[in-house]
């Protein structure tokens, strides 16, 4: 039996077991078939005729294709062409669950910490560091802050000066943090607030070992000043960082 592809036109000779197939199929039933040319997939009906198919309007199988999944032969043993059933969809419940190979998936989010008292300022940092990738934590003293920094790696720390104390000098944890070894210092983004530094005065913040200052009075563009600073200071120091890292420095 020869059948055209409705696509290319190429003609595809079937063998005699899928002419078996066809001429038992009942009335309304399709085979399908897939052009070795084109590779289109199209069906054949019990009169030998090529139907097209497409997404929104497939027959149904016919029963007897899934018990034929082998290659329909010539006589020299090459194919000329499939009478199979399609594989089913793979499973996508490891991706549901989150489970890969048994393990879990794991996304590695950066950590920040903010220091500030509670308030609407603090809540708008906080939506400004998680709006560009951060998970954010708080502390309630200076002491809790420096056990969590002794155990956990973050990546951004934002202190307001009069978190605890009267002013950034008196600051045990800003004490903390420029006391901290440079191995470890290097890999975090330090803020300032208060309302004596100037908002994006670098060598203020250079000055306190930050690497940015922020006014009371800017807090509330926080998330746009994060949007700016943070890709800078990435560009300029991101090469140096992996560079160190794989130093091991």
């Amino acid at each position: 039996m020869n059948v055209d592809c409705p696509k290319c036109g190429k003609q595809l000779k079937l063998g005699e077991k899928a002419e078996s197939s066809i001429s038992s199929m009942p009335a309304g039933k399709l085979v399908k078939v897939k052009c070795v040319q084109c590779s289109n997939v199209f069906g054949i009906n019990s009169g030998g005729e090529a139907v097209s198919l497409n997404a929104s309007d497939a027959p149904a199988e016919s029963k007897d294709s899934g018990n034929a999944p082998e290659k329909a032969l010539k006589g020299d043993g090459k194919s000329t062409g499939f009478v199979v059933k399609p594989p089913e969809p793979p499973d996508l419940s490891w991706l549901a669950d989150g489970i890969y190979n048994d393990h879990e998936v794991v996304e590695e989010v950066p950590l920040a910490l903010v220091l500030m008292r509670d308030g609407d300022a603090r809540t708008g940092v906080i939506n400004a560091i998680e709006g560009i990738g951060y998970k954010a934590e708080t502390a309630d003293d200076a002491q809790t802050a420096i056990e969590k920094m002794m155990f956990v790696n973050y990546s951004n720390v934002v202190l307001h000066s009069r978190f605890s104390g009267p002013g950034i000098n008196s600051s045990e944890f800003h004490k903390y943090m420029t006391r901290m070894d440079m191995s470890k210092r290097r890999y975090i983004f330090y803020t300032l607030i208060g309302p004596e530094f100037k908002t994006l005065y670098n060598l203020q913040a250079l000055a306190y070992s930050a690497n940015l200052v922020v006014n009371d009075n800017e807090v509330k563009d926080f998330n746009v000043i994060l949007r700016r600073v943070i890709p800078e200071y990435e560009a300029l120091f991101g090469p140096l960082m992996e560079e160190l890292h794989i130093q091991r420095k």
